[in-house]
């Protein structure tokens, strides 16, 4: 599958690997970073999402997401991100997404707005039902960075998914060419999809990161078994 990610914002918290450990699949840990690793709060558009090499899908090719997402290695050394919450406002999108790769896709209503050099995204869950599960963002995009340091490198340069699927671990490979990363700055923040996501409290206090990429396009290969 061949999509574009556009407009992203990354919002990153560090936690102890310990906190984080049991949400992960058999036969997987928790990446670190100096003996750290991350939550990870990423809204932002899929455009443009085609099967195999083929053209977009018209319409359902294109909506709005917010993942929630762990840092995840495998016995293989294989590195990629966990997803606790994949929020899209397509719903046929997200009932299919569960159905053949068992992702935790939710189907919600979503808004997003870019005005210069402030982008904004919102999300209220509508399934499964969750009250609590809406979110708000806005952040402002600041400079271009030149050379991303070691945790910028950690927290975005993930070359595939583990995933839990048919009762066993798989592992879904995908390639992007290097992000064109930006600083950010954290204007507002109002964020229930994280403790919805089995994370309490972890947005109580400021990121440790905020980054921002006009995006990438992305080619994700077959599953592999873990």
């Amino acid at each position: 599958m061949g999509q574009w990610w556009r407009d992203l914002a990354f919002v990153h918290w560090a936690v102890e690997p310990a906190r984080v450990r049991p949400l992960m699949p058999p036969g997987v840990r928790p990446d670190e970073h100096d003996g750290a690793t991350y939550v990870g709060l990423v809204p932002f558009r899929m455009v443009d999402a085609g099967l195999l090499r083929g053209p977009a899908v018209p319409w359902l090719g294109t909506f709005l997401e917010t993942n929630v997402r762990l840092y995840s290695v495998d016995a293989q050394g294989r590195r990629g991100v966990v997803f606790r919450s994949l929020d899209a406002d397509r719903l046929a999108v997200v009932l299919g997404a569960r159905a053949a790769y068992g992702l935790p896709y939710c189907s919600a209503a979503m808004a997003f707005r870019r005005d210069g050099d402030e982008v904004s995204y919102a999300t209220r869950r509508r399934w499964p039902p969750d009250r609590t599960a809406r979110n708000r963002v806005r952040v402002r995009v600041g400079a271009p960075v030149a050379e991303p340091t070691p945790l910028e490198r950690f927290l975005t340069a993930r070359w595939g998914l583990h995933s839990r699927w048919l009762g066993r671990t798989t592992y879904v490979p995908n390639e992007h060419a290097t992000w064109d990363l930006r600083r950010a700055e954290l204007l507002d923040l109002d964020d229930g999809l994280v403790a919805a996501a089995g994370l309490p409290g972890v947005v109580s206090r400021p990121p440790d990161s905020v980054l921002f990429s006009d995006g990438v396009r992305t080619v994700f290969g077959p599953p592999l078994l873990g």
